[in-house]
């Protein structure tokens, strides 16, 4: 009798370890993001944080985005500019666990370091020369840089610190899909000493071994609450 009961833990295990490793697949053909949430009437199912369009009120407008084609404005500090198709914005993605992303470079602009926390990067050089590079998690924080020219492509693991740097004299652009709908983005340095309400000068002081008044500047280079 024990051999039995041991085989059906087992067999249960192995199911539920399957069943959490990713996401289910939908059980529909898609799940049309709400945009007005007002609008109760029109919603049936709540799903990954947005109410879904009643399937009968679906339109090919709900699964198309235009514009993509046109180039951001990188006249800033970092010199570079990130257009997002994400669920926000393209309301036919909910659930369908993609997302894509258009990246503009001025001449030697950044896309600073910063991690997508729910979906890997894959990226792709449409015009120019980027460099890009990605650390991995502690305690190794080994660095993986790699110089990409046109066609090239890269891929950023899920999580992981990266960045990309225009290396050349002219404009480059950048395609990114992703792997969610919404994959987030945490910007490192804004992060950090950009936060609301400031992080304490006394923490990032001794995390970063900096003299106090480096880090106070610091603070008020990114945030408009110190």
């Amino acid at each position: 009798m024990r051999k039995p009961y041991i085989v059906t833990v087992a067999l249960f295990a192995l199911a539920f370890s399957l069943a959490s490793a990713s996401d289910p697949n939908p059980l529909q053909d898609f799940c049309v993001a709400l945009k007005d949430y007002s609008d109760y009437s029109k919603s049936a199912v709540f799903v990954n944080g947005k109410f879904c369009k009643d399937p009968k009120l679906v339109k090919a407008e709900d699964f198309f985005f235009e514009g993509l084609n046109i180039a951001g404005n990188t006249d800033n500090k970092v010199g570079s500019n990130v257009t997002t198709v994400n669920v926000d914005t393209l309301p036919g993605l909910n659930t369908l666990g993609i997302s894509l992303a258009r990246i503009d470079f001025a001449p030697y602009g950044e896309n600073p370091p910063h991690t997508h926390p729910r979906g890997t990067e894959i990226l792709v050089v449409v015009e120019g020369t980027l460099f890009v590079g990605f650390v991995t998690s502690n305690p190794e924080n080994r660095l993986f840089t790699k110089t990409l020219n046109k066609g090239d492509v890269f891929v950023f693991p899920i999580g992981l610190i990266h960045f990309q740097l225009n290396v050349g004299k002219t404009n480059a652009i950048a395609i990114s899909g992703l792997s969610s709908q919404n994959a987030g983005v945490i910007t490192i340095a804004d992060a950090v000493f950009g936060s609301n309400p400031p992080i304490n000068p006394d923490v990032l002081t001794k995390a970063f071994q900096l003299d106090k008044n480096v880090v106070e500047e610091l603070l008020k280079e990114f945030g408009d609450n110190y």
